[in-house]
């Protein structure tokens, strides 16, 4: 027997335990077998673990040098990007103070150019140029006309005595100074007529809101002349360039004047209606005071007259005669008057007060006129107080608030931005015994806001009804 079939007989021999321990044995041998057949294969390549880590960090460390070499040229090519970055933000620095010297230039030039402009640009020139300053203070038109006289007077004598013009230098022409003095002479004359054709259309021209830009243009006029003489040596003399400054001022402040006098002659003029109505008054008021007296007088003659008629005649004739008295009083005395405190919510607002004076006998009057068609709504009166110092107390309340005035040039328009409680500080203590009332009832004003009120309610009712029920 081969040696096989001895070790397969002795095998069947075991115990049966013994053999099935011994199969799965082998199966699991088998199957390691197998496993370590796949490792290999997988890990067939690993020579040994101290090569496949020296391997792997070699690999490490070229990855670093890379990276290394990476963050090197990165930072060289950041390098570069930042000196071209500095480079270009000089460049733009350097341009920018370039252009800020070339605007500062090319500002201050045109500030130049528009001072020039508003010469001779009347929209321009008193908004830029300014409020023109009196130089003179002659108070009558007739004095200002005498003066602008006497002024042109003395520029023809600088004309005929050939010293409107001034020329220092001797000229001489082919060697001959009376030629040079001819051609002086007519250059002068060529001088004179340009300068005074631009200061007759300046003063023509000027108004209130333009003088000052005239003045200006006059002595532009008289630097451009010279300039252009420069060569000539040619100039106007400076005390005539002042002369006809002095001309145009005195020509813008006659037409000034002549504005304030016929302001005036209707003030006087409404003062003389006034007056011609207050000597109406005062008769009519003793006209009735006469009736009452006769009514009187034959009340008393007739028998089995009333006493209850006689006293209420007598009270009758009583304030007649009162009436009659403050009539008389007021038409004799010039001085006394109404002083009236009055108020238009509807149409100046809240804080605006009117502060003027009134010598009728019933001065409500007055309020009511003020309250005519010139302004939507009607006044309403806060004070109304009687003087014989009219105005004197009138004076008193606008200086008290003249620094509130909102027209600030002419005086006789007396509306206030100021309030009632500070009016009524003010009338507290320049007329004691004066009633002041801040109620404003404005009738008219709040009926208007309230039909305004019902109109657009109405009008939000009517949309909502045009609404589907959906859209309500």
């Amino acid at each position: 027997m081969d040696t096989g079939t001895i070790l397969l007989l002795a095998w069947l021999a075991l115990p049966v335990p013994f053999l099935i321990t011994t199969i799965v044995v082998l199966r699991k041998l088998k199957r390691a077998r197998k496993e370590t057949a796949a490792l290999k294969e997988r890990f067939g390549p690993v020579v040994s673990v101290e090569e496949e880590r020296a391997k792997v960090e070699a690999q490490i460390a070229g990855e670093k040098a890379e990276a290394a070499e990476g963050i090197v040229t990165a930072r060289l090519e950041a390098e570069r990007n930042m000196h071209e970055i500095i480079q270009q933000t000089e460049a733009v620095q350097a341009e920018i103070v370039q252009v800020r010297a070339t605007y500062a230039e090319k500002r201050k030039h045109l500030t130049a150019l528009q001072e020039q402009i508003a010469v001779y640009d009347e929209r321009l020139a008193f908004a830029e140029l300014g409020v023109y300053e009196p130089h003179f203070d002659f108070g009558d038109s007739k004095a200002y006309k005498d003066t602008i006289t006497t002024v042109r007077g003395r520029q023809k004598d600088y004309v005929s005595n050939k010293i409107a013009t001034q020329c220092p230098t001797d000229w001489t022409v082919d060697g001959s100074k009376s030629k040079g003095q001819t051609m002086i002479n007519r250059q002068s004359r060529l001088t004179l007529r340009a300068f005074n054709g631009e200061c007759e259309a300046a003063i023509a021209n000027t108004r209130w809101n333009n003088v000052v830009a005239m003045e200006k243009r006059i002595r532009n006029a008289a630097k451009q002349i010279d300039s252009a003489n420069a060569s000539m040596n040619l100039t106007i003399n400076p005390k005539y360039l002042e002369l006809k400054v002095e001309e145009l001022r005195l020509t813008h402040e006659y037409r000034e004047q002549l504005k304030i006098e016929k302001e005036e002659r209707a003030e006087m003029a409404r003062a003389e209606r006034e007056e011609k109505k207050l000597l109406a008054e005062a008769a009519a008021a003793e006209k009735k005071e006469a009736e009452y007296q006769k009514l009187l007088d034959k009340a008393r003659l007739e028998a089995g007259t009333d006493e209850a008629r006689i006293a209420e005649l007598e009270a009758q004739l009583a304030e007649a005669h009162a009436a009659s008295e403050r009539a008389r009083a007021m038409a004799e005395m010039t001085k006394s008057g109404y002083v009236y405190i009055i108020s238009n919510i509807g149409s100046f607002g809240e804080d605006v007060v009117k502060i003027g004076l009134t010598r009728r006998l019933e001065p409500d009057d007055r309020v009511k006129e003020l309250g005519d068609a010139s302004v939507p709504f009607g006044f309403d009166t806060h004070a109304m107080i009687y003087s014989e110092e009219a105005p004197a107390l009138e004076n008193a309340l606008h200086r008290e608030f003249a620094e509130r005035r909102i027209n600030m040039s002419n005086m006789r328009k007396e509306f206030l931005r100021v309030s009632l409680k500070e009016v009524e500080e003010a009338v507290g203590r320049l007329a004691p015994d004066a009633s002041f009332f801040t109620d404003r009832e404005a009738q008219e004003y709040q009926e208007t806001l309230a039909r305004r009120r019902e109109s657009l309610e109405a009008q939000i009712q009517q949309d909502k009804g045009q609404l589907l029920p959906a859209e309500i």
